[in-house]
């Protein structure tokens, strides 16, 4: 009964880390402009994410529009999105075999498929943090560098957006939700 709860708690923390990952993927807020060192208030706002640029106007307009070249992004980038999408679509395996695994589901019973199933959605569950947390990590160090770059050319500098902190949460919970559904 416990290995049952604790396969449930992971599968459930699991399929948050992929709504979370989801979410942060498709949010236009892993960079935001940041307000830091000024005075002046703005009458603009701008955001960046992995596949548009978003800028808000103090009228309330708000416009998005995509990167306009895929091969005038930045590699880091385009490492970042396809680390994020390969996350979602392992996390998504994962909820498929944890389906199968689980001992409160009927699927495959008797077969003796539902302890390596139940297995290998942990450990998808896990390296699907990881390959999310990869991309966060990284587009977060990069932009604490940039910040505090003294050779950073003037104008807009850019902040961590709450797609970042989401990353961050989606992946921990991924990872947790792997680590639960191999230990049970």
């Amino acid at each position: 009964m416990a290995s049952m709860a604790l396969q449930l708690l992971g599968f459930f923390l699991g399929l948050l880390g992929l709504l979370g990952t989801l979410v942060a993927t498709l949010l236009p807020h892993w960079w935001r402009a940041a307000r830091a060192g000024t005075t002046i208030l703005t009458a603009v706002a701008y955001a960046r994410g992995l596949w548009m640029e978003c800028v808000w106007h103090s009228t309330g307009v708000y416009q998005c529009q995509g990167h306009r070249s895929e091969l005038a992004l930045p590699p880091d980038l385009r490492a970042a999105r396809a680390l994020v999408v390969a996350s979602c679509a392992l996390s998504a395996l994962a909820c498929a075999l944890a389906t199968v695994g689980m001992e409160c589901t009927r699927c495959a019973a008797g077969t003796g498929a539902k302890r390596p199933a139940a297995l290998a959605a942990g450990i998808a569950f896990a390296l699907a943090g990881l390959l999310c947390l990869l991309p966060v990590a990284w587009t977060a160090a990069n932009v604490v560098a940039d910040f505090h770059s003294p050779t950073a050319p003037g104008g807009v500098k850019y902040d961590m957006g709450q797609a970042i902190y989401l990353g961050f949460a989606a992946a921990a919970l991924s990872v947790l939700g792997g680590v639960l559904l191999c230990a049970a």
